[in-house]
C-alpha cells in the first residue's frame, strides 16, 4: 500500500514513465549478455547448435514439460502444433476473440477457420462455459482444436477447458505467449497442460529476446520430433522432405540471450507482482475495485484493477490492465500522456470485428464481454524496473484523472 509521503511526492514530480523500459532492464544484465553474444559470434554457429539445445532444455524444465522446440516467432509457435496435429483446410479451431491477432492468424494460414468465443469479463480468459457455446453450431464436428489464451499473464481455468475438450475428443493447444511462468490454482505451469504450449519471445514480453523468437513446449516425444522437423522445411535427413514444413528456426544469438535472461525471470516476475500489489492497494484505497466488479456497479471511483490470482495460482502480469468507462477511456489516456505516463490499449477491436475476418460472419454484439473490454481497458506501466517514485506517479496520476472526470 502506498504511504502518504510517497503519494504526495509522486504528485509533485515531473517523472517520465514509459509503458516499458527495456534499456533499464538491459543495464542490469549487460555484463552477462555481451560475453555470450561474443561467444556466438566467435563460434560462427548461428543456426541450431548447442545454444539452441541449452535454451530448449532450460525452457522445458522451467515450464514443467518434457520437451521444447524453438522456432522463429510466437506466431509460428501456434502454427507448428496446429500443423503437427493435422489441422488444415476445411477445419475449424476455437479461440477467444479478445487476443492478439496471431492466435487466429495462424489458424487461417493453415486453411482452417477460427471460431471465436467470448471471454470472462473479469479475467479476460476463455472458460468452459463460453467454449460450450462455440460448439453449439451445426458443423461442430469440424472443430479440430481449441486454443485457450492465458491473457495478460494469468492462466485460464484449465480444469474445465480440458474436461470439456476431452469429452469432445478435441486437443487443446495453450497460447501462453504472455504467460511464461504463470501457474493455475494447482501450481501447473502455463504450457504444460495441453497437447502443446506456445510461447513468444517478442522483446516486450516478460522473457523477451533481441528480436522475434518463439518456442513450443510439449510432453509428447513423437509430436516434439515432428515439430522439430516441420520448423526446418519438413527436412529429415538433410535435403529429404517427407512433408512440407516451413523455415521457422530460432537462431543461436536469440537462444543465447534468452538463456541468460531466463535466469532472471523469476525475480522480474516478483517485481511485477510487487508493482501490481501496490497499484491494487492504491486503487482500492481510493474507492476503486477489481475487475470482478463491473463498471456499472456502484463504487466510489470508476476505476477497476485486474482480478487477483485465485488461491494457489501465479499471475505474472505481462500487462496490468485497468478499466474506466468507455466514454472516458481516450481522455484518460490523453491526460496520462500529458503527465508523461505511457499507456496502451490491448486490444482496441476484437478479432470477430476485424475486417480481415469478416468472412467468419461476426457482428457487433456477438461477444459482449470482449467488446466491452476493448472499449474500456488501458494498460499502464508494470515492468519490474519501475522505481518507487515512478509507480507512485503512475497510480496517483491515474486516480486523480479518473476522479476529475
Amino acid at each position: 500500500m502506498p504511504g502518504a509521503d510517497e503519494m504526495t511526492t509522486a504528485s509533485n514530480t515531473d517523472l517520465t514513465v514509459p509503458l516499458l523500459d527495456l534499456k533499464a532492464q538491459y543495464a542490469t544484465i549487460r555484463d552477462e549478455i555481451e560475453p555470450v553474444v561474443r561467444e556466438v559470434i566467435e563460434s560462427q554457429w548461428f543456426i541450431g547448435g548447442p545454444k539452441l539445445a541449452e535454451l530448449e532444455a532450460d525452457v522445458s524444465r522451467y515450464c514443467s514439460c518434457a520437451h521444447a522446440v524453438g522456432c522463429a516467432s510466437g506466431s509460428d509457435a501456434i502454427l507448428l502444433p496446429l500443423q503437427g496435429l493435422e489441422v488444415g483446410h476445411g477445419d475449424l479451431v476455437v479461440c477467444p476473440t479478445y487476443t492478439f491477432f496471431s492466435t487466429a492468424g495462424s489458424i487461417h494460414r493453415l486453411g482452417a477457420t477460427p471460431v471465436f468465443c467470448d471471454v470472462d469479463p473479469a479475467s479476460y480468459n476463455m472458460t468452459a462455459e463460453l467454449l460450450q457455446k462455440a460448439f453449439d453450431r451445426p458443423d461442430a464436428n469440424r472443430i479440430k482444436a481449441i486454443i485457450p489464451v492465458h491473457l495478460f499473464g494469468q492462466c485460464c481455468d484449465m480444469d474445465g477447458i480440458l474436461d470439456f475438450a476431452s469429452s469432445m475428443g478435441v486437443p487443446v493447444i495453450e497460447d501462453a505467449a504472455q504467460a511464461i511462468g504463470a501457474e493455475d490454482m494447482h501450481g501447473r505451469r502455463a504450457g504444460s497442460m495441453g497437447s502443446a504450449g506456445c510461447f513468444s519471445f517478442f522483446p516486450s514480453k516478460n522473457l523477451g529476446g533481441f528480436g522475434d523468437a518463439g518456442i513450443v513446449t510439449l510432453q509428447d516425444q513423437a509430436l516434439a520430433s515432428r515439430l522439430a522437423k516441420l520448423r526446418n522445411h519438413g527436412m529429415d535427413p538433410k535435403y529429404f522432405h517427407g512433408e512440407i514444413g516451413l523455415n521457422s528456426r530460432l537462431d543461436a544469438l536469440q537462444a543465447a540471450v534468452l538463456t541468460v535472461k531466463l535466469r532472471h525471470l523469476d525475480s522480474w516476475t516478483e517485481g511485477r507482482q510487487r508493482n501490481a500489489a501496490f497499484y491494487d492497494a492504491a486503487i482500492s484505497d481510493a474507492g476503486g475495485a477489481s475487475s470482478l466488479v463491473g463498471l456499472d456497479e456502484s463504487s466510489d471511483l470508476a476505476l477497476r484493477f485486474p482480478q487477483p490470482a485465485v488461491s494457489g495460482a501465479r499471475h505474472i502480469y505481462n500487462q496490468y490492465i485497468v478499466r474506466v468507462p468507455a466514454e472516458h477511456r481516450d481522455l484518460v489516456r490523453t491526460r496520462l500522456a500529458e503527465v508523461n505516463v505511457g499507456s496502451e490499449i490491448y486490444y482496441p477491436l476484437p478479432l470477430h470485428l476485424q475486417e480481415c475476418f469478416a468472412f467468419c460472419g461476426g457482428e457487433q454484439g456477438d461477444h459482449p464481454a470482449a467488446e466491452a473490454a476493448a472499449r474500456e481497458s488501458i494498460a499502464i506501466p508494470i515492468y519490474p524496473d519501475l522505481t518507487e517514485s515512478q509507480r507512485a506517479h503512475v497510480v496517483e496520476s491515474l486516480i486523480g484523472i479518473v476522479r476529475g472526470l
